[in-house]
């Protein structure tokens, strides 16, 4: 348990999923044209990678371990499938525009390689159910202040002319991930 707040903070800055690790970078790119919709799928993958994590770790620790190991790929995905599916069943229903935005992005949470990165790193690191859930939490958190940083400067420089026009969107987008990755492994140095 002490463990916990190193979890947290080395999670959200220094072992960022987006920024050092470089996972999840299509949704990254692709969400965050408007700080909206990266709001949207922030919050849908924090959902979805939170309880991944807390469930895969339950399925892992009680019936995979030690003989289905193998196994852990496939139960893995299907848990992230089937909180994908209540999340995008819940904003049809509840926030139609959200869920519009979104569009292909939000079924592609399950293939999403941060959240199947998330909770088989959470089982092989061999945290126990609370390290667990505060990593996958921590990871999402991480995710989405990645994305939600990345489309603020997106907007602003989506109105800015000075750009070439060869750079303009996912090049620079691109660009832009670049320097926030290089930026945020100055957290690395805090605890070397």
């Amino acid at each position: 348990m002490q463990n916990i707040p190193m979890i947290i903070f080395s999670t959200i800055f220094i072992n960022n999923y987006v920024f050092a690790q470089f996972l999840g970078i299509c949704p990254s790119i692709g969400v965050t044209n408007k700080v909206e919709s990266a709001l949207g799928m922030g919050m849908a993958v924090t959902f979805v990678v939170t309880f991944a994590s807390a469930i895969t770790w339950l399925i892992d620790t009680y019936l995979l371990q030690p003989n289905l190991i193998y196994l852990r790929t496939i139960a893995f995905i299907l848990v992230i499938a089937t909180l994908v599916q209540i999340v995008e069943m819940f904003l049809k229903k509840s926030a139609p525009g959200l869920y519009g935005a979104l569009g292909i992005y939000l079924p592609l949470i399950t293939t999403n390689c941060m959240v199947l990165g998330v909770a088989l790193l959470n089982v092989q690191t061999g945290y126990g159910l609370i390290e667990t859930i505060f990593s996958g939490l921590s990871a999402a958190i991480g995710f989405f202040m990645a994305i939600v940083l990345l489309a603020a400067i997106r907007e602003r420089y989506d109105i800015n002319d000075q750009i070439p026009k060869a750079f303009r969107n996912v090049p620079m987008a691109m660009i832009t991930l670049g320097l926030m990755s290089i930026a945020f492994s100055g957290f690395s140095g805090m605890f070397g």
